[in-house]
């Protein structure tokens, strides 16, 4: 899937630029921040001043932090978010813990989502790619049985499995990230 860098304006694309312009594999479980860079430059942001015209600065915000592997500065703000993008980010945060029981939780509190479809069919793709079967054709795409995946993956380091569940959460992070930081229509 093609990221669009340049939609979310300068101030963010050149953060991205610190660590793979937005196409970076982040890890199944969060360890430090991939960017002590980054992480200085967004701590000295506000969320509006980041997204000014954004639909949901608040958690593109969170998902910057999440993007670079920031687990802390991005937990501290989706848990007080009220909104389905914030449970979503909660939801990433702790799959990445990982505690997979509260990752369930919040990801119950999002429902179904409209980056679902496109995630679903993304996934499809990777999957086919590294010839890795999860989920059957036709079915929605199940967020509590990717949580499976990736725990399954994660203790396979190297295996097709691990780097499907690397590839399809960054769709995941790429298509919630878009459906935040992308200025209202």
């Amino acid at each position: 899937m093609a990221f669009g860098l340049q939609a979310y304006g300068s101030k963010v694309a050149a953060i991205l630029a610190l660590d793979g312009d937005g196409d970076r594999l982040i890890p199944l479980v969060s360890g430090t921040c991939s960017s002590e860079e980054a992480r200085a430059e967004i701590g000295k942001q506000k969320a509006t001043d980041l997204f000014p015209r954004a639909k949901a600065p608040a958690e593109a915000l969170a998902g910057l932090w999440l993007y670079f592997s920031c687990l802390d500065e991005g937990h501290a703000i989706v848990q007080d978010l009220g909104t389905t993008e914030g449970s979503f980010w909660h939801a990433i945060v702790h799959r990445q813990e990982p505690d997979p029981a509260n990752s369930s939780y919040w990801f119950r509190r999002v429902g179904t989502h409209p980056v679902y479809r496109g995630l679903r069919s993304a996934a499809e793709d990777i999957l086919q790619r590294h010839r890795t079967v999860v989920y059957q054709a036709g079915s929605p795409w199940d967020p509590v049985s990717f949580i499976d995946f990736c725990e399954r993956a994660r203790v396979r380091p190297g295996s097709e499995e691990e780097l499907a569940a690397l590839e399809i959460q960054r769709a995941e992070w790429q298509l919630l990230f878009d459906y935040c930081a992308r200025p209202r229509a």
